[in-house]
């Protein structure tokens, strides 16, 4: 009898501890219902609204008129500043909004007649656990005509990039009716047409005032459907990432030649985050992967933070439509010239801005990324990972990633809760790569990370 009991309670031992480690390895749910909640709220009415009285103050280059209350820059971005004003007023003041300015010299700048002062505007959703945690969405607020430094003749920018400081504002009408665990930025960046100096002047904030950016996502043109390759597409966008950081040590890509990860640096996994996300929430969109910085010969606001270590891409339609960029506005021949508000398609830029939204929640809501990834596993028929554990409240544990060594996006994941090493049997460590993510309790994940340290 005395067996017995003893066998039992070692059974119900058992039992227990299974219960408890199946308890452990439960995988949190697969989608946020509140994601769809935020897709919902993009308001294609509010896009058209926002990008009409940005394209009526008739030009918004950065050289052009900065008193007037009507016409040029300076009438834009006060206007821009009200709006996240009045945003911040129906959140209870969710939103701390400022300007930022760099002085820019005309010498040794082509495009800069004078010297002039680049001015940004800038409104911060604070996070409630990570307030120095940042993820960043931008549009341009300047626009040009045929040559960058005209400052008179008309040039709307309905698109370029009206658009794309459109979706910024109404992400942060949507996003400030949450509260987030870390920052969300809104950027209106001026001087993109002059030499990006509107992104540098933030972006070298950043670095001196030790901001931990997760990404930025630089939206400039999100508007057109119809572009000059004939090609009419309302669902096809594209994702611009570099490969690897451009300050990247002498050490990393030497290490790199050995370990791979050409195509894996911070930029390219925030990319890929956003195409989960689309594909996961917004299954009807076509996100494109683009492995570039930017179009090719051209640049964009999300550069200067590339330069400076920081992950950024370029979030943009599929198809341009060149005559409409960066033209004075003419008929020639029968063919339509300039940029104004004809070559806008509202509802499809409300899907981008949608895009960006979803994104921005999702890391916001996420726990911080997992620190100092290590993977071992040579001349070994399995491969092992290690990682730093975050201390948050709301992390539910991790997730294991790895793909094909050619295949564009993780194939496989595997959850494997509350650990700090994880070992994959029988997956061989040269065929595949490799990355961990933190999962939250609601769901939501982290960029994925890629080990750049070997196991010793």
């Amino acid at each position: 009898m005395h067996h017995t009991t003893k066998l039992i309670a070692i059974l119900l031992l058992v039992c227990i501890t299974q219960v408890a480690q199946a308890q452990t390895l439960t995988a949190p749910p697969s989608v946020d219902m509140r994601i769809y909640n935020i897709i919902e709220d993009v308001s294609v009415n509010r896009i058209e609204q926002d990008v009409r009285k940005l394209a009526g103050f008739g030009t918004r280059n950065t050289l052009s008129d900065t008193t007037s209350n009507t016409r040029g820059i300076g009438a834009a971005r006060r206007w821009i500043k009200q709006e996240f004003d009045n945003i911040s007023s129906n959140c209870q003041g969710c939103l701390t909004v400022s300007y930022q300015r760099n002085l820019v010299p005309a010498e040794g700048n082509s495009r800069i007649l004078k010297d002039t002062w680049v001015v940004n505007v800038v409104a911060i959703q604070r996070g409630t656990t990570y307030p120095n945690r940042y993820i960043i969405m931008s549009g341009d607020i300047d626009s040009r005509a045929s040559d960058a430094t005209d400052a008179t003749t008309d040039a709307p920018g309905a698109n370029d990039n009206a658009s794309g400081m459109a979706g910024v504002m109404e992400a942060a009408r949507v996003l400030s009716n949450y509260k987030f665990g870390s920052s969300i930025i809104y950027l209106g960046l001026s001087g993109e047409e002059q030499g990006l100096f509107g992104g540098v002047g933030v972006a070298e904030q950043a670095q001196k005032e030790s901001w931990d950016i997760i990404g930025m996502l630089n939206n400039d043109m999100i508007g057109n459907i119809a572009g000059l390759d004939s090609v009419t597409d309302n669902r096809s966008f594209r994702i611009f990432s570099e490969p690897v950081p451009a300050n990247e040590t002498e050490e990393a890509r030497e290490r790199r030649r050995y370990t791979g990860g050409e195509v894996d640096g911070i930029s390219r996994q925030l990319a890929r985050y956003i195409y989960h996300m689309t594909k996961t929430y917004m299954p009807e969109m076509n996100p494109m992967m683009i492995y570039r910085l930017d179009r090719f010969g051209r640049g964009g606001h999300h550069r200067p933070f590339n330069d400076l270590g920081f992950a950024g891409v370029r979030i943009m339609e599929a198809h341009e439509n060149y005559n409409r960029q960066h033209q004075d506005i003419r008929v020639e021949n029968g063919i339509k010239y300039g940029d104004v508000i004809e070559g806008v398609n509202f509802p499809y830029a409300a899907k981008l801005t949608a895009v960006n939204a979803i994104t921005m929640a999702g890391l916001a809501w996420a726990p911080p990324q997992p620190d100092s990834v290590k993977i071992g596993g040579v001349v070994q028929a399995s491969t092992t990972l290690s990682w730093q554990q975050t201390d948050d409240p709301n992390l539910a544990g991790y997730k294991v990633y790895w793909r094909e060594t050619t295949a564009p996006q993780w194939q496989h994941s595997r959850f494997v809760g509350k650990v700090d090493r994880y070992t994959l049997e029988n997956i061989i460590i040269d065929n595949y790569y490799f990355g961990v993510a933190a999962v939250g309790k609601d769901g939501n994940e982290s960029v994925v990370v890629f080990p750049l340290e070997v196991m010793r």
